[in-house]
């Protein structure tokens, strides 16, 4: 028993070391200073779980051609700056609407099971005060990538239209489906690093956690402030 023990704690030792390696390593290594930023991209934080905030329109693409704002939420308004994207586990997402709401059993089957997933919508007319958000600016083309990963990760209908699930808590947000599984190998947070490497973004190498993304989060352009 007392060698079962000792064996489980380096188990243990060596995971907590591994992982403590990944969260702290960015995951591409070099000089990120983009060409020009022009584009300023907003991440935002709610504990557990990260969002990608953009621009409702500017120079290079109009969301509002591609998702109506006036479908998004209940108060059916266009009058918005901001849209909020995030990635997660459907089940938890839709059942969650605080971090103290949580189902031990959906949290449970949405780390260790494949599990259907769902895309978050919400618009702003201002950057949320009541998140952690954090500014990074990029160029152009990175913003089209970016945008081309997220349209990407609407799941569409025979006729090509985005499926929306229901309306979200509050009256600007909707759920829609989402390409792809969720599970403990691809996170919410994972699915925000993925689409911060489509801009050139520095993420981290294990990027499950939502600190670690705010821990490495810099585009080598400074957000005026």
């Amino acid at each position: 028993m007392r060698k079962i023990i000792q064996r489980l704690g380096i188990v243990i030792l060596s995971l907590t070391i591994f992982l403590t390696i990944g969260y702290l390593t960015p995951s591409k290594w070099g000089n990120y200073s983009q060409a020009d930023c022009t584009i300023s991209l907003y991440i935002s934080n709610e504990g557990i779980h990260t969002e990608v905030i953009v621009p409702v329109k500017n120079e290079y693409f109009e969301w509002n051609q591609y998702l109506p704002l006036t479908e998004i939420g209940r108060d059916a308004t266009s009058n918005y700056k901001y849209l909020s994207f995030g990635w997660g586990d459907r089940a938890f997402m839709l059942e969650t609407p605080t971090s103290g709401s949580i189902n031990p059993v959906t949290a449970f089957k949405a780390l260790f099971l494949p599990t259907p997933s769902t895309v978050h919508v919400e618009s702003y007319r201002v950057i949320p005060r009541n998140l952690e958000t954090k500014c990074v600016k990029i160029s152009g083309a990175n913003y089209l990538r970016l945008v081309n990963f997220i349209k990407n990760s609407f799941l569409l209908d025979a006729a090509g239209n985005k499926i929306k699930i229901s309306y979200g808590y509050d009256n600007t947000e909707s759920f829609y489906e989402a390409k792809g599984s969720y599970s403990i190998l691809r996170t919410c947070n994972d699915w925000t690093a993925e689409a911060l490497q489509k801009a050139d973004v520095k993420t981290p190498l294990w990027s499950t956690l939502s600190s670690a993304i705010m821990f490495h989060l810099t585009s080598g352009c400074k957000c005026q402030k």
